[in-house]
């Protein structure tokens, strides 16, 4: 079994499945080492750089990690104020999400069923934006200032008491954890998947001949 140009075990991204060979054999031997084959686009290198070098997927929409959106608490959720189910409404298209109000009665963050969304749409025009999916928590998650939230929930428990005060200290760990690491809270959301080097996914036999790694 070859691996297929461009799949997940295509040896132009991770490397040659042979020491010193490319893919289509135009250069073998050390001779050629660091050579990249101009019919195949396989390095000439050894075949433990299979064990190594990553590869990415770039995806046709963004989507959320679930890591950041289910984990309990959701960190998703505390950050940016929204209850782990309108998370959940968003992201999995069951609810509009009102990013820009605009000159609107609408709020940020709001959420809008089908109707209501048409509704405001057929009433304001595009004075106000509001989208579904992954793609609009992520500009939410990118509008967070993550400095002024810090100093407003600081003030908030100096009053605040019982299950407020639980939940502003929740939220102000998760900010403080983003304003000392220099991680940026939009980067919970991935454009892009990264891929394991081959060599660390075992490969198994599937119907019709094609050979593919379990996930």
């Amino acid at each position: 079994m070859k691996p297929e140009k461009d799949g997940l075990f295509c040896e132009r991204i991770f490397g040659p499945t042979k020491d010193w060979e490319c893919h289509c054999g135009k250069y073998k031997r050390v001779r050629y080492k660091g050579v990249v084959c101009d019919r195949c686009g396989v390095e000439v290198t050894r075949a433990k750089v299979r064990r190594e070098r990553m590869g990415h997927i770039e995806l046709a929409a963004p989507v959320s990690h679930i890591w950041y959106f289910k984990g309990i608490p959701s960190r998703m959720g505390l950050l940016l104020d929204m209850s782990p189910r309108a998370l959940e409404e968003v992201i999995y298209f069951a609810s509009y999400v009102v990013t820009e109000p605009g000159d609107t009665p609408l709020e940020k963050k709001q959420l809008l069923s089908e109707k209501e969304y048409r509704a405001y749409r057929e009433k304001y025009g595009n004075t106000f934006k509001a989208g579904m999916g992954a793609e609009s928590i992520k500009k939410l998650l990118q509008d967070v200032d993550l400095d002024k939230e810090s100093n407003e929930l600081q003030e908030e428990l100096k009053t605040v008491q019982g299950q407020r005060r639980t939940r502003a200290v929740k939220r102000l760990e998760v900010i403080e954890a983003f304003r000392e690491s220099g991680n940026e809270p939009s980067w919970m959301i991935l454009d892009v998947l990264p891929v394991i080097p081959p060599e660390l996914r075992p490969m198994v036999q599937l119907d019709g001949d094609v050979s593919q790694r379990p996930t």
